[in-house]
């Protein structure tokens, strides 16, 4: 394998864990859900929930690639592609004022049942929970217009790519549960709430940060420049 494709294969994991962190971590219904299911449960049927949230972002993940892979030309198009980032950044921005100023536990699902059930059905749970929201793919597509994560024509990166995006996001479910074990006494709705905060304001530094680059990188187009 040449030294650059190595280096390619690299970027793309390292963009893939990104992704799939920023979509798993703010404190939705299903990030209430794995909270309480740690604290009641204990930690595996938390992690458990996390996986089968991670399998539906995964599908979304997969719809959103698949029809940005079809407007390749758009987005190779520098103009076009300067719009594009410019759209993800204001829907990052606007999505991390949501998460920063949004009380999450507002609309938490239920999930203090008596009986624990099984780690599949906690996980199937957590899926369909997840599948049921949509909206996720509008976060997706911000991400990957930020990342340039699409690369038309190379199934393989892709897969790996989207494997990544997946160990990202069950590294993110296996440190919230691995958290909330450790300090689940003392762990209550506040924390869920600083959470939710600490994430917004990185999502919002983030896509500050981005639109700043891709505002200066108007210049190096020379095509705004007529």
């Amino acid at each position: 394998m040449d030294f650059p494709i190595q280096i390619d294969i690299l970027e793309l994991i390292i963009k893939g864990i990104i992704i799939g962190v920023a979509a798993s971590a703010p404190m939705g219904p299903v990030g209430i859900l794995c909270v309480q299911r740690t604290q009641k449960k204990g930690r595996w049927y938390g992690f458990a929930t996390g996986v089968g949230a991670s399998a539906s972002d995964l599908f979304y993940a997969l719809i959103s690639g698949f029809g940005m892979s079809f407007v390749v030309d758009f987005i190779n198009n520098p103009v076009y592609k300067f719009y594009l980032q410019l759209a993800g950044g204001v829907m990052l921005l606007v999505f991390g004022l949501i998460s920063f100023f949004s009380n999450p536990l507002k609309n938490a699902h239920p999930g203090g049942q008596k009986e624990k059930g099984t780690l599949i059905h906690n996980g199937v749970t957590a899926f369909l929970i997840t599948l049921s929201n949509p909206l996720i793919i509008l976060l997706f597509i911000a991400l990957f217009a930020q990342f340039n994560f699409i690369i038309p024509n190379q199934p393989v990166l892709m897969a790996v790519g989207y494997a990544s995006m997946v160990g990202g996001a069950l590294l993110w479910w296996y440190g919230l549960t691995w958290m909330i074990d450790k300090i689940r006494a003392k762990f209550d709705q506040t924390g869920v709430i600083i959470i939710n905060r600490v994430i917004g304001s990185v999502v919002i530094f983030f896509s500050l940060a981005s639109l700043i680059g891709t505002l200066f990188n108007i210049y190096l187009f020379p095509e705004f420049q007529k």
